[in-house]
C-alpha cells in the first residue's frame, strides 16, 4: 500500500466536508473492493475516509411502495432482513449468492453500487427495481441514469449515497450463472414484474449492467417462456475474455433470463 491518512468521520456532514477538502480522498465502508485495491498498488488515495460509524447510512424500512436500505447495509443484513424477505424476496436472494460468507458480512450494499463493477450482483437489482439512488446532496437519482460505464456512476466526486430506495414489485426474480472461483456474476439476470412493465437487468455482461429491452417487451406481451424464444441477444457489443467468450455470454443471457422467468413466475 502506498501511504494513506486515514480519518474517520462521525457524521455525513463531517464527510462529504473531508471529500470536498481532499481532492484525492477515497470514501471507505466495507473495503471489500477498495483494501483488495489499495494491497496491489492500483489507487493512491491522499486519505481514506472511514464511514463505517454514520448511523444515517444504516437501516432497512419499507415506505409506502418502496423498500428503502441504509448505504452501510452488509449483504448478510439484507440477505436475512425478514422485511426484505418480505418486501422483496428476491433481493434478499440475490444477497446471499454474493462472494462469500466474509465478504457478505463486510461489504455493504452502497459500497457495491457506488463501485458499479460490472460484474456485481446488485446493479442488475438496482435497475431491475427501477431504484432511485438518494444521495448526500439530496440528489434522487434513477437507476436508468445512475450506471454509466465500468466503475462510473453519476455520482459526483464529493457525493455519498445515503440510502437506495427500489420500487417494490409484484413479483421478481434473479438468476446467474456464478464464477467459480470470486463469485462474481459472469451473466447474471434479474427481473421485475411491476402492473404497467416487465424490467430485465443484466449484470457480468457488459461494461457496465444494461436492460434487454427486446426481452421486457417480449414478456410485457406474454409472460410466458414462449415469448423468450425467439429472443437473441447481440454478441457483437458483449465482452470476450477469460471468463467467456462473447458467444458464450450471449448464451448465458439467455439461458439465465429463461431461468428467472420460471423462478419469476414460480413465485
Amino acid at each position: 500500500m502506498y501511504d494513506t491518512t486515514y480519518l474517520r468521520a462521525t457524521s455525513l456532514a463531517e464527510a462529504v466536508g473531508w471529500l470536498r477538502e481532499h481532492d484525492e480522498a477515497r470514501p471507505l465502508s466495507g473495503g471489500m473492493t477498495l483494501i483488495p485495491t489499495l494491497k496491489q498498488r492500483l489507487a493512491a488515495p491522499s486519505h481514506l475516509i472511514d464511514l463505517t460509524r454514520i448511523d444515517a447510512l444504516r437501516g432497512i424500512e419499507v415506505r409506502g411502495d418502496v423498500l428503502r436500505i441504509g448505504a452501510l447495509t452488509k449483504h448478510a443484513e439484507v440477505a436475512g432482513s425478514n422485511v426484505v424477505r418480505e418486501a422483496i424476496p428476491a433481493l434478499a436472494h440475490l444477497a446471499s449468492l454474493i462472494a462469500d460468507p466474509q465478504v457478505r458480512n463486510r461489504g455493504t450494499m452502497g459500497g457495491s453500487v457506488a463501485n458499479n463493477d460490472p460484474a456485481a450482483d446488485y446493479p442488475a437489482a438496482v435497475l431491475g427495481l427501477n431504484a432511485h439512488v438518494v444521495t448526500s446532496s439530496q440528489r434522487r437519482i434513477p437507476a436508468d441514469a445512475f450506471f454509466i460505464d465500468t466503475f462510473e456512476t453519476a455520482l459526483a466526486a464529493d457525493e455519498l449515497i445515503v440510502a437506495i430506495e427500489l420500487a417494490i414489485p409484484r413479483r421478481a426474480a434473479y438468476a446467474k450463472y456464478r464464477h467459480p472461483a470470486s463469485g462474481y456474476a459472469v451473466a447474471g439476470v434479474f427481473i421485475a414484474q411491476y402492473d404497467d412493465a416487465m424490467r430485465v437487468a443484466v449484470t457480468g455482461a457488459g461494461a457496465s449492467v444494461f436492460r434487454w429491452f427486446d426481452a421486457e417487451t417480449a414478456l410485457q406481451q406474454n409472460l410466458a417462456p414462449a415469448a423468450l424464444e425467439p429472443l437473441s441477444v447481440e454478441r457483437d457489443t458483449l465482452p470476450d475474455d477469460d471468463n467467456a467468450s462473447a458467444p458464450y455470454r450471449a448464451h448465458l443471457i439467455e439461458t439465465y433470463t429463461r431461468r428467472a422467468l420460471q423462478a419469476l413466475l414460480a413465485s
